[in-house]
């Protein structure tokens, strides 16, 4: 609508134009001059401010006296020429103002990254004064105006933002920002809500704010109920000042502190007493006791200091579950940043356990894992978490194992870990499932907790190229097996699957090992273990010549074809895999199969009954590799083989691999045995095979 609008009163303002031209033209004195007048006039009712978020150029709002009587004397090709002359005069100052806004525009960043937020409101309302359409100006004030809480105007900026650029995504960020922090949270949202609108890859970045949002509104629930309840004179709301009153006073013995913190610890259980104790300072009157401070920070470890530090913990977590503002103000404490890490590895027993308890309730949602990872030291506490693991005297291993299984599933925590890998985790875990006997108790949780490492890229391949590690996998299976831990044995085997889909000199070295170990698990009873030992064959097999020809001569064709009569689709994708690559790299494996199926029906079976690309595709090309003996073809006489070839050949498959391993199939078919020509003419297969050259080639 708004561009139809404009284009009318373009074509208006040409009308207008026309006419004047017209009337100057004219051989009556007073019709020019009348126009002279209406054009002096039309041309001042253009200098009104921008409006739209196209750059316009303004054109001169009063004339000279001698340009407007030369108007009188000139033809309306000179009128037009100066009109063109003084749109070009514009236009050239127009570059000069918008060379000067940037300028002012770099300073203000520069007075903003150097926290200087008066001056670079300063630059960008210069610049604002020679180039009032520059959007950029506009958000990058709102964002200075934010950090000098100043809300009111920096949402006034972000809309004259909208204005200049209606897709905005600054402004609507900034906007959310200043509603956000004018608690108008409805508002809020929409700003931020209107982001994903625009551009819906910033779904995640949205929803972050989002729940920022929701915690500032339920802090500001909270805050009005605990005043509520304190004017009416609840006892457990009157209770908390008044004890924190009491903690306040200096000089006293850790038993006076402690007895304290016990009789606090009853009084805020409960939202109410949460909240009144961050209403009343409680975090600041804590942590800056000084021998609250000295008793965490492990400086006294006589008998009441240590009991001190497990009230502190104890309040601590009393205080912060279930409340995110409070474990966000904890862990804006310094003496908690200092303490905390290192209390994992306390050789006080009560200590630690309430340390570790902390930390697990801030695992487990994402809000308190953010809050951890970006105020305490990363590298430590995980080198502490693996240490307490590694050495379950306290007991606290398996709560230690938790809190780094939640932590692993944020990439920000993984981030963290890329340098540290080898020496925080890899050596701790090797070390541990060289000793199952001691620690089989706990290995499957933390064999969870490296796949879910693994999940990033640089880690996965510091995992799959550490040497250490694949020799412990190795010692694991076999002492995993021998002493039937299988729920060591499944998430293990797993993990070996994920690390090997990328090849590595480490694997490759160690894949024959690998493999032998595999085989003899194919003997187990149990199905899952079946499963996974196919699946590391599959993935292993392929970088080493050397495990090809020990699984080949370890009967697994055999193997194979006894799994894929009876398994589950998993099984399946696996052992269709390894069969594939075993009759791709062995004649003698291919003799193998065709011996004890003539007539390849399990493959037919696969490629008549799967829906599942990866096998259909693994089948046809296991077939291709069959086609290239003798007679193998001329066995196939009398069967669906064409017909069932031709289907994904001609299908839509989403991988390409599917039909052009059928056409490779289906070609070699009919060139071993020509007869099959008959049937593929029959089913009009001929063009289809045609069109299949290109995938092929």
């Amino acid at each position: 609508m708004e561009k139809a609008e404009d284009f009318e009163t373009f074509l208006n303002s040409v009308d207008k134009i026309s006419e004047l031209v017209k009337d100057l033209n004219s051989t009556d004195v007073k019709v020019q001059q009348k126009a002279i007048e209406e054009a002096d006039s039309y041309i001042a009712a253009l200098d009104e401010p921008c409006r739209t978020k196209i750059n316009k150029t303004t054109i001169n709002t009063k004339p000279s006296l001698q340009s407007s009587f030369s108007l009188q004397n000139e033809s309306p090709e000179c009128f037009m020429k100066i009109m063109e002359r003084d749109a070009e005069e514009r236009r050239i100052k127009r570059i000069a103002k918008e060379k000067k806004a940037t300028a002012l525009k770099h300073k203000g960043n520069e007075a903003y990254a150097q926290e200087d937020y008066e001056t670079a409101v300063k630059y960008y309302s210069n610049g604002l004064d020679e180039q009032r359409d520059m959007q950029p100006l506009y958000t990058n004030r709102a964002q200075a105006y934010i950090k000098l809480g100043k809300y009111e105007e920096a949402i006034r900026d972000c809309e004259w933002a909208l204005k200049c650029n209606e897709r905005c995504i600054k402004a609507y960020l900034h906007m959310g920002k200043a509603y956000m922090e004018l608690k108008k949270y409805m508002e809020s949202r929409h700003c931020f809500e209107k982001i994903v609108e625009i551009e819906p890859e910033r779904d995640k970045m949205v929803k972050e704010y989002l729940i920022r949002v929701d915690l500032e509104q339920e802090r500001e629930n909270q805050e009005m109920q605990a005043r509520q309840e304190f004017d009416k004179g609840e006892a457990k709301a009157t209770t908390v000042p008044e004890l924190l009153e009491k903690l306040s006073r200096p000089g006293q013995i850790p038993f006076y502190y402690s007895t304290g913190l016990k009789i606090l610890l009853q009084a805020v259980t409960e939202c109410t007493g949460q909240t009144i104790f961050r209403l009343n300072n409680g975090f600041s009157i804590i942590s800056s006791n000084t021998m609250v401070k000295s008793c965490l920070l492990q400086e006294t470890k006589d008998p009441d200091s240590q009991e001190l530090c497990v009230s502190t913990l104890k309040l601590w977590r009393a205080i912060c579950c279930g409340n995110d503002e409070n474990q966000k103000r904890l862990m804006a404490c310094t003496v908690t940043k200092q303490a905390t890490v290192h209390l994992v590895a306390s050789e006080h027993a009560a200590v630690q356990k309430e340390c570790l308890a902390l930390l697990y309730m801030y695992s487990q949602k994402p809000h308190g894992r953010h809050l951890v990872i970006d105020n305490l030291n990363v590298d430590m506490l995980v080198s502490n978490l693996m240490g307490c693991i590694s050495q379950p005297k306290q007991q606290q291993e398996k709560t230690a194992v938790s809190i780094l299984e939640n932590f692993a599933m944020e990439n920000k925590f993984c981030i963290e870990l890329r340098n540290v890998l080898t020496d925080a985790v890899i050596g701790p875990f090797t070390a541990i499932l060289r000793n199952i006997k001691s620690n089989h108790h706990i290995l499957p949780s933390l064999i969870e907790a490296i796949g879910y490492l693994a999940q990033d890229n640089v880690l996965h391949h510091k995992l799959a190229h550490d040497s250490e590690c694949w020799k412990a996998f190795l010692d694991a299976i076999r002492h995993s097996h021998a002493c039937e831990y299988k729920d060591i044995l499944y998430p293990l085997l797993g993990l070996i699957i994920n690390l090997s889909t990328i090849t590595s000199p480490v694997i490759q070295e160690h894949a024959v090992s690998l493999c032998e170990c595999c085989l003899s698990l194919l003997k187990d009873s149990d199905g899952g273990v079946i499963t996974r030992a196919t699946g590391v064959l599959s993935s292993v097999t392929p970088q080493s010549p050397d495990a090809v020809q020990h699984v080949i001569q370890g009967d697994a064709v055999r193997t194979m074809c006894r799994l894929l009569k009876k398994t589950g689709l998993t099984a399946t994708k696996y052992a269709i895999k390894t069969l594939t690559i075993c009759t791709a790299s062995s004649y003698l494996a291919r003799e193998e199969l065709v011996k004890s199926d003539k007539k390849l029906s399990i493959l037919r079976n696969l490629l008549g009954s799967s829906c599942d690309e990866m096998v259909s595709g693994n089948a046809a090309l296991c077939l291709a590799h069959c086609l290239e003996l003798e007679r193998t073809a001329s066995n196939l006489l009398g069967t669906d083989i064409v017909l069932l070839l031709l289907r994904h050949a001609a299908g839509d498959a989403k991988r390409t691999a599917v039909q052009k391993n059928a056409a490779i199939a289906l070609g070699k078919l009919c060139r071993s045995e020509p007869r099959h020509l008959n049937k593929l003419r029959e089913l009009h297969g001929l063009e289809i095979l045609h069109s299949c050259v290109k995938l092929i080639t």
